[in-house]
C-alpha cells in the first residue's frame, strides 16, 4: 500500500488560521515580534506563491499599518521578499526559497562574532579566573559550540532533504 495519497484533502481554512495564531503566538513567546510572527506564518500556510499587503490584512484582519511594519521586519530578517506586482503600484511578498535555512546560514555568523567579542571582556574583566571571565568564558564556548553544531545541522539538512517537485 502506498504513502501516498492521490486526493487532495479540502483546505480547513479555520483550521489553518486556528494553528497559524498558535505558531505565531508561539514564536512570540520565544521573543520573535508577534505582527511578524503572524505574517511569516500566514505566508507559509497559504497555498498561493505571494500575497499583497492588502490580501495579509484580510487574512489577519489587522490594519493596512500593522502589516507594513511586519513585512519590513521580515525582509530584513531574510524570511520576506518584496516584488512589483505587474501591471499594479502593489508590491507583492513571496518567501523566499528555504527560508530557514536562509536565515539560520546567514545569522550564523553571529555566534562567531559574539563569541570572538566574550574573548575580549574575558581579558578586560582580569581574565577566565575571576567570577566575570568564568561567566564570560562559558558563553564564549556555548556560543563556540553552538557555531559548530548550527553548521553541522546545516550541513545535514541539505544532504538528507527530500527534493520537492
Amino acid at each position: 500500500m502506498s504513502d501516498k495519497v492521490d486526493a487532495v484533502t479540502p483546505r480547513d481554512e479555520d483550521g489553518v488560521r486556528r494553528s497559524v495564531e498558535h505558531m505565531a503566538m508561539m514564536l512570540a513567546d520565544m521573543g520573535f515580534p508577534r505582527m511578524p510572527s503572524r505574517v511569516l506564518m500566514t505566508m507559509m500556510s497559504a497555498e498561493e506563491t505571494s500575497l499583497t499587503a492588502g490580501d495579509l490584512a484580510e487574512r489577519l484582519g489587522v490594519s493596512a499599518a500593522a502589516i507594513s511594519g511586519a513585512v519590513r521586519y521580515l525582509m530584513q530578517m531574510g524570511f520576506l521578499v518584496r516584488e512589483p506586482a505587474p501591471g499594479s503600484r502593489r508590491d507583492r511578498y513571496r518567501l523566499p526559497d528555504q527560508p530557514w535555512y536562509g536565515v539560520t546560514t546567514a545569522k550564523r555568523g553571529f555566534y562567531g562574532q559574539f563569541s570572538d567579542e566574550a574573548e575580549v571582556v574575558i581579558d578586560a574583566a582580569g581574565g577566565a579566573r575571576t567570577l566575570a571571565g568564568e561567566r564570560m568564558t562559558d558563553m564564549r564556548d556555548f556560543f563556540r559550540f553552538v557555531e559548530e553544531q548550527v553548521g553541522t545541522a546545516l550541513q545535514r539538512w541539505q544532504e538528507q532533504r527530500p527534493p520537492r517537485s
